[in-house]
C-alpha cells in the first residue's frame, strides 16, 4: 500500500469516528482512528535532580530476536524529591501522541526536535501494527474481529524502518514509549468498549509482541535494536477513542501498569484507580465559545470543522489559534491556581492544513520555558506522584479547578503543628479516663 493510500484510509477513519461526536459542545468523543504511521509511516529544578546525561556505553544485551535490547537505565531522567513542608509544587505539563509513527509528514522527527529545543519530554503511544508489515497482517488476531483486520491499516518496510529510528532516538532522549494498542477499533461493532478484561490482555500481549519481533516480521535484521526492554518500558496507555477504560484498567492493573490516560477529568490533582494513576484527558476552555472540550487536537477539530478533517482554509489559522489559546488558558489557570498537572493529547496529522501541529508547537514554546514548569512524560509524572506523601496529594486534591490556596502554598502545605505536651498524636484518639474517675465526678 502506498503512503498516499494509507493517508486516505486514515483520514476516512477519522471522519467515521468524528460522526460519533454527538455532543459537539463538549467534544467528548476522544481521539480519532488516526495517529498514523504508517500513513508512511524533565527538567530538574526544585524537587528534582538531573539523571544521567547520556546513554550508558555498555554493550546492549539483546532480547529475543534482537528487536529490543537492555542498554541500562534510560538517560535524561529526573530524580524526584518529596515536596518539603510549605513548598510550592511544580507545574507539570504532559504532551502526548496517539498512534506515534514516522510517515511522509515527518512529524515524529519534527517534534523530537521541538522537545529537545524546549527541554520537553513527551510520551509517544505507539500503535503496534505500525511495526507489522502488510504482508504479515495475519499475525494480528484482534478481539472480536477476524485475523488481519485493522481499522488503521498496517505498515511497509520503509515505514517500519523510519518509525523504529524515531522510537529509538525518542527513548534515548528521555521520552517515554507507551502503547495505543493495535487495530484502533471504536464503536459498537466489536469496538474496544465491548472488550472483556481477557480480550484487553490479548491486545496488550500482541502490541508487545509486534514491538519485540519487528526485525523478524519486517525482515530488517541488520537494523539496530530498540534500546529498551518493552516488558519493563510499557507502563501506561491511552485507549482508542477513549473507550473501554473500565475493563482496560482492570487488565492493566493485573499486568503491572502504572497509569491510564483514557478517561475525562477536570484540571485537579490526580488519584489512583485500582492502583493506577488516573492521568486522563482534561476539559479545557474553547476561547470565544461557551463550553469546554477535551485537551486533544481531535476534539478541537470536531468542534471546528465537524464531518471533515480539511475545513474552510480561511478558518485554519483561527482554528489553530483557538486551540493554542485554549491550552494556554488551561495552563495559566493551573499555573496560577491549584498547580494540577495539565494533560494534552495529539496525533501526528495535518488536519485543517496542519494548524493543530502549529498550535501544539506554539503551546510548547509558551509554557515549557516558564519558571517552575516541567514538561514531562506520563511515566515521569507518575514517578513524581509516587515520591510524594499521599496525604499531601490528597490535600491538593481539595483545591478546585484554577483555585489557588487561599493563604498561599507555604501555609497550605505547612507542616502540621506540634501537639502540646501530653496531647495525643495526630490521628490517635484520646484514651478516655478510667470509669472509676468518671464515677467520682458524679
Amino acid at each position: 500500500m502506498t503512503a498516499a493510500g494509507r493517508t486516505t484510509t486514515v483520514q476516512k477513519r477519522a471522519l467515521a469516528v468524528g460522526a460519533l461526536a454527538l455532543a459537539l459542545g463538549t467534544g467528548l468523543a476522544g481521539c480519532s482512528g488516526s495517529g498514523g504511521p504508517a500513513t508512511k509511516p524533565a527538567t530538574g529544578g526544585a524537587g528534582a535532580k538531573k539523571g544521567p546525561a547520556a546513554a550508558p556505553e555498555t554493550a546492549p544485551r539483546l532480547i529475543g530476536d534482537g528487536s529490543t535490547a537492555f542498554t541500562g537505565a534510560q538517560p535524561h531522567q529526573p530524580v524526584w524529591q518529596r515536596l518539603k513542608p510549605g513548598e510550592t509544587p511544580p507545574q507539570f505539563v504532559v504532551f502526548s501522541w496517539d498512534g506515534a509513527g514516522e510517515d511522509s509528514q515527518k512529524l515524529f522527527s519534527h517534534f523530537r526536535t521541538v522537545g529537545k529545543k524546549y527541554d520537553a519530554k513527551m510520551t509517544y503511544f505507539l500503535s503496534g501494527v505500525y511495526l507489522l508489515p502488510e504482508e504479515k497482517r495475519h499475525l494480528y488476531n484482534p478481539p472480536q474481529h477476524s485475523a488481519g483486520r485493522s481499522d488503521i491499516g498496517f505498515n511497509d518496510t520503509e515505514g517500519i524502518r523510519a518509525t523504529v529510528r524515531e522510537l529509538r532516538g525518542a527513548w534515548q532522549e528521555g521520552n517515554e514509549i507507551g502503547t495505543h494498542f493495535n487495530g484502533h477499533f471504536c464503536g459498537a461493532d466489536g469496538g474496544v468498549g465491548n472488550w472483556s478484561v481477557e480480550e484487553w490482555k490479548s491486545e496488550i500481549g500482541q502490541a508487545k509482541s509486534f514491538v519485540k519481533n519487528w526485525k523478524t516480521n519486517a525482515g530488517l535484521r541488520a537494523e539496530q535494536p530498540l534500546p529498551f526492554d518493552y516488558d519493563k518500558e510499557l507502563v501506561g496507555a491511552r485507549t482508542p477513542c477513549l473507550e473501554g477504560r473500565k475493563n482496560f484498567v482492570q487488565a492493566a492493573a493485573q499486568l503491572g501498569f502504572r497509569y491510564d490516560t483514557s478517561g475525562v477529568n477536570d484540571q485537579i490533582w490526580p488519584k489512583k484507580d485500582q492502583g493506577l494513576w488516573d492521568l486522563s484527558m482534561q476539559l479545557v476552555p474553547v476561547p470565544g465559545r461557551a463550553f469546554q472540550t477535551l485537551s486533544m487536537d481531535y476534539n478541537f477539530l470536531v468542534n471546528q470543522s465537524p464531518g471533515t478533517t480539511q475545513g474552510n482554509p480561511s478558518q485554519h489559522r483561527y482554528w489553530g489559534d483557538q486551540m493554542r489559546d485554549g491550552l494556554v488558558q488551561a495552563f495559566e489557570r493551573s499555573y496560577r491556581g491549584n498547580r494540577a498537572p495539565l494533560i494534552i493529547g495529539n496525533h501526528f496529522e495535518s488536519w485543517n492544513g496542519g494548524t493543530y501541529m502549529r498550535a501544539i508547537e506554539e503551546t510548547i514554546a509558551t509554557v515549557c520555558v516558564q519558571k517552575d514548569v516541567k514538561c514531562v512524560s506520563f511515566r515521569q509524572l507518575a514517578d513524581w506522584l509516587d515520591a510524594q506523601d499521599p496525604d499531601v496529594i490528597a490535600k491538593m486534591r481539595t483545591l478546585k479547578v484554577g483555585e489557588p490556596p487561599a493563604a498561599g502554598w507555604k501555609a497550605f502545605l505547612a507542616p502540621e503543628p506540634a501537639a502540646p505536651a501530653g496531647a495525643p498524636a495526630a490521628g490517635v484518639p484520646a484514651v478516655p479516663a478510667p470509669a472509676v474517675k468518671q464515677a467520682e465526678r458524679h
